[in-house]
C-alpha cells in the first residue's frame, strides 16, 4: 500500500480524490503508526480540498444524488 504521502502527492498533482484513494487514507489514518510529515501531507490535502483546488468524488457523488432527489 502507498503512503499518505504518496496518496496525498497523486491527490494534488492530479487535482482529484478519487473514493479508492479516500479509502486507502481512511485506512492508513486509522494505524496510527504514520510519521508526522504524512500528518501534514494530509492535512494539506485537505487545505487544498477545501479551497476548491482538488475536487472530491465523494462530494460530487453526493451532489449528484441530492440532486437527483429534488427532480
Amino acid at each position: 500500500m502507498l503512503s499518505i504521502r504518496d496518496l496525498v502527492q497523486k491527490a494534488l498533482t492530479i487535482g482529484y480524490l478519487t473514493l479508492a484513494t479516500e479509502e486507502q487514507l481512511r485506512q492508513l489514518l486509522q494505524t496510527k503508526t504514520y510519521e508526522p510529515d504524512e500528518l501534514n501531507a494530509f492535512m494539506k490535502l485537505q487545505q487544498a480540498a477545501m479551497e476548491g483546488d482538488v475536487r472530491q468524488e465523494s462530494r460530487e457523488l453526493y451532489q449528484l444524488e441530492l440532486r437527483s432527489q429534488i427532480l
